[in-house]
């Protein structure tokens, strides 16, 4: 069974972020909303589109996906 990116994304929160995935990872820890669910790209693209405030860019999402469909394939 595939884990949710949520699940996923989990695993990169930290108490002093160090990076821009550590951030996503712990805001989206606060998002009361995050579709926490999801494995699907569209629904989490477009939650974070209008709701993603603490993203600095959608980049930094599309580097995570990247990172979710790679651990997620083996």
């Amino acid at each position: 069974m595939i884990k949710s990116f949520y699940h996923f994304l989990m695993k990169y929160r930290h108490p002093e972020p160090k990076d821009a995935l550590s951030v996503f990872a712990n805001e989206a820890f606060l998002d009361h909303s995050f579709p926490k669910t999801s494995e699907d790209y569209h629904e989490l693209s477009s939650y974070l589109e209008f709701n993603g405030h603490y993203l600095e860019s959608m980049t930094i999402f599309d580097e995570a996906w990247e990172l979710y469909v790679l651990s997620e394939s083996n």
